[in-house]
């Protein structure tokens, strides 16, 4: 999510500088590549660009080929085979191993639906979301529609430019992706299209709470906001803590009692928690709301022994705890990287708050015996419609 507010804002910037601009969007890859399918660059015609397809080989022929594509306004598929041993004598030195589709696309700033209004429906919403960008690798010269499907829990949204043949058997792909929040890839056949459709489910971006704003809650606040987190901080204001312009980048503050934080937060899954108030009973009033909720993750600083003595606490006044919400409770918080220093162990928080999301057991990659991004995460399913 930190990559399309970003490009959000390049584009906001470059229409009020009156730039033409291009997005480029990674669509598929067969194989290895540094970037997944849904990495996105924008490219201004002056050479600027915001995000990334690749770890920087793909960069400056996309360039190229994006300020064609602005003169020509015009959508452009390019592939890139990184699998030809030969690929050092093009220039572009790539070192990965994998076929890589990228999707070109001209914005055109007058469009009420284009690729960049359909990412800015995705930044400005909490919910899940799905888009659809439809290439044709078939017919490489053919018409590309590009970004033209855009769904929420609000909105089903098509652009002109979907096929009346498709729509249907599109939808019922849309509603499946949605309803198992993840992306797919699927190739529509019928009497007059052969088109393939990225079908790409986003999330809303992390909401982290993290209540208490001593000094070891900084480092947090600022590695949560280099990802493109959302940071709420909280505290009971006792200790000046809160004070404008203590901690940098977009942190919400809020001075509550800890009976009131819940009143002012939205709570979904894409919403974390750190304890680390440092007070016990700030903490285990937080402990009180939160347990009965539906939270993905509550992080709790401190030794076993304090949780332990907090949620015996908790049963004496009557409280009863299911497993999975006893599941959601990690402490000591953090993964165990030997972390002394308030920086290393806010780095072992944020780590294991991000392989919770992605349900990892943040594993060395080197003893995996598997691929690092499933093959079959990539599969392009065939749908007929007569």
């Amino acid at each position: 999510m930190k990559e399309i507010s970003e490009i959000i804002h390049a584009f906001d910037k470059a229409q009020h500088e009156g730039k033409l601009t291009a997005l480029v969007t990674l669509v598929h890859v067969e194989g290895s590549s540094y970037r997944r399918p849904g990495a996105r660059m924008l490219v201004t015609e002056t050479g600027e660009l915001t995000g990334a397809i690749s770890g920087g080989c793909l960069e400056g022929d996309a360039l190229n080929k994006a300020l064609l594509a602005m003169h020509q306004q015009k959508n452009m598929l390019v592939t890139y085979d990184t699998t030809d041993e030969d690929d050092a004598v093009l220039g572009l030195g790539l070192g990965c191993s994998g076929v890589i589709q990228v999707l070109i696309q001209p914005v055109n700033n007058e469009s009420e639906n284009g690729p960049i209004q359909l990412l800015k429906k995705v930044a400005d919403s909490r919910q899940n979301n799905v888009l659809v960008t439809l290439f044709s690798l078939k017919e490489r010269k053919a018409e590309q529609p590009g970004t033209v499907i855009y769904k929420s829990d609000d909105e089903l949204l098509f652009i002109n430019d979907v096929r009346p043949s498709i729509k249907r058997i599109i939808e019922e792909d849309i509603t499946a992706s949605y309803k198992n929040q993840h992306s797919s890839f699927r190739n529509y056949r019928t009497t007059d299209t052969d088109i393939t459709a990225y079908i790409e489910f986003i999330q809303p971006a992390v909401s982290l709470v993290i209540v208490g704003a001593g000094n070891d809650a900084e480092p947090v606040a600022a590695m949560a906001s280099i990802l493109g987190w959302q940071v709420t901080l909280v505290d009971d204001g006792r200790d000046k803590n809160t004070k404008k312009g203590r901690f940098a980048g977009a942190c919400q503050l809020m001075v509550v009692k800890a009976e009131e934080v819940l009143k002012n937060i939205f709570l979904d899954e894409n919403t974390f928690f750190l304890l680390m108030t440092h007070n016990y009973n700030y903490d285990i009033a937080m402990l009180r709301e939160l347990l009965p909720k539906k939270v993905r993750y509550i992080g709790v600083l401190g030794p076993r022994k304090k949780m332990d003595r907090m949620l015996a606490e908790l049963e004496t006044e009557g409280a009863r705890f299911t497993h999975q919400q006893l599941a959601a409770v990690h402490s000591p918080v953090g993964l165990d990287i030997g972390a002394e220093t308030p920086e290393e162990i806010a780095l072992s928080m944020i780590a294991e708050i991000k392989a919770v999301m992605s349900g990892k057991q943040g594993n060395p990659l080197r003893y995996s015996n598997d691929v690092i991004h499933p093959r079959n995460a990539t599969i392009i399913e065939t749908r007929n419609s007569l």
